[in-house]
């Protein structure tokens, strides 16, 4: 068995949000946090880990990411809400 995660990232609150699939979530946020990813989460300091989900199997996981991708905003907003409600940063949760 494995590991898979499905994560949301934020800039801030109602921020700008990232939708990512890794098989180790504190390496990959980290990872963001510290600006080692190029790309979008850099450029637009999106690295506040607001959601995520565990998945076993990889196939599952990747439609998952794909499902939340294809969302609208408002709906990812409602999704990290109801879990999240205070938009706490998850990462020190998920840190051994």
């Amino acid at each position: 068995m494995h590991d898979y995660y499905v994560y949301i990232l934020a800039s801030r609150r109602n921020g700008t949000l990232y939708v990512g699939m890794s098989r180790d979530l504190v390496v990959r946020v980290a990872e963001h946090k510290s600006g080692a990813v190029d790309g979008f989460t850099r450029k637009y300091k999106v690295n506040m880990l607001v959601y995520f989900e565990h998945f076993e199997d990889a196939y599952e996981a990747v439609k998952r990411e794909r499902q939340l991708k294809k969302w609208k905003r408002e709906w990812k907003l409602e999704l990290i809400e109801r879990e999240n409600p205070y938009w706490r940063d998850l990462y020190p949760d998920i840190c051994p």
